[in-house]
């Protein structure tokens, strides 16, 4: 087996099959059960944290996984008290950090950075966010949540609200609620920050229903899951189109008037103002719940990538164009220029295996 399928990477969730996410929620849902079972399942294990970019939930949420677990860690959580500061690259840093550790966490603004670093990476590789391309744990928090709550991942009426085009835990969403059947999909932004249009094409491929709405007040009365998100500042070229943007969403206490007695609102946090705090008290808010999942989903991942549960996912799927340059200005092959070209498809459109953006050749 080729080197980088030794191990069971977790950068896309869509890498494998719903029957293993199934089996990682049970796992969670055990875990939640009976916590004490599992306290010294990784002793002597060591996890290696590289948080690029600032992050509360999902850095400490994998951090106490672990150590509830009974592992330990290293890492950083600033760059820049790292030798990334000095100008060191992805793989260099990755290389050497994943000789240390028994499996690796990685988050980084750049997408495709983490299937980058998976690529020469010596232990598994776990993707906590690449840029605003995917957040496949954040996945694995929400369905874990929904299974939890809803009791089901299917037939769900699901609002995603707020910055649909910059929110990679929207689109990893997607991408996995897609894969049950009978999922309906509201898609609730302005116009500037919609939906991208690869993820349009995975919804009509997938044979799921969905519509593009401008108002929350008009949508959210046949929701049976509303996802807010927050419009990220960091994801905006200027101060100017950010404030443009800000403020356009708020769910407060009049408009959960409108939703379904059984309707819960998500939200992957932080929030800015795009939840009111008045709405925190309503008993259909379960967004401090759902990161109490994320723990307990966080413990099952570890606990199969590390036992090696699972047929390991093909990181490279189709060749190297060495002449092609991605379409993504925001994709890592734009920036660590070492890094090989690999794009599937054929003829003169092909999809960039980092980044997944269509490339014209």
């Amino acid at each position: 087996m080729d080197k980088m399928q030794r191990f069971i990477h977790l950068i896309d969730l869509n890498d494998y099959p719903v029957s293993w996410w199934k089996q990682l929620l049970e796992l969670g849902h055990q875990i939640r059960e009976n916590p004490e079972n599992y306290a010294d399942a990784c002793k002597g294990k060591i996890m290696g944290t590289l948080f690029y970019e600032p992050s509360t939930r999902t850095q400490m949420s994998f951090q106490t996984a672990m150590l509830r677990l009974g592992g330990t860690i290293i890492g950083f959580d600033n760059p820049a008290t790292s030798s990334v500061a000095k100008g060191e690259n992805i793989k260099d840093t990755t290389k050497i950090v994943s000789g240390y550790a028994d499996i690796m966490v990685m988050r980084h603004p750049t997408a495709g950075s983490v299937k980058a670093a998976a690529l020469t990476a010596e232990c598994p590789v776990i993707n906590a966010g690449d840029g605003g391309h995917l957040h496949p744990t954040q996945t694995l928090t929400d369905l874990m949540t929904l299974s939890e709550e809803k009791h089901t991942l299917e037939n769900l009426t699901i609002g995603l609200c707020g910055d649909l085009k910059n929110g990679r835990t929207v689109h990893s969403l997607i991408k996995a609620m897609s894969c049950f059947k009978g999922n309906k999909f509201v898609l609730i932004s302005t116009e500037e920050l919609a939906l991208p249009t690869y993820m349009k094409d995975i919804l009509s491929a997938s044979g799921h229903a969905y519509k593009e709405v401008r108002s929350l007040d008009d949508a959210i009365s046949e929701l049976d899951v509303l996802y807010m998100t927050r419009i990220q500042r960091e994801r905006f070229a200027s101060e100017e189109e950010y404030m443009a943007q800000k403020g356009f969403y708020i769910l407060d206490p009049a408009k959960m008037v409108k939703a379904k007695r059984d309707m819960i609102v998500l939200h992957p946090l932080p929030r800015v103002d795009e939840i009111a705090i008045d709405v925190d008290d309503d008993p259909r808010a379960k967004y401090f719940d759902q990161a109490k999942y994320g723990m307990f989903i966080r413990m099952a991942l570890i606990l199969t990538v590390l036992n090696n549960d699972g047929v390991p996912a093909q990181l490279v799927r189709g060749r190297t164009y060495p002449k092609a340059k991605c379409s993504n200005p925001k994709c890592i092959t734009n920036q660590e220029l070492y890094l090989p070209r690999y794009f599937t498809g054929k003829g003169d459109t092909v999809t960039c295996e980092y980044c997944d953006e269509r490339t014209l050749l």
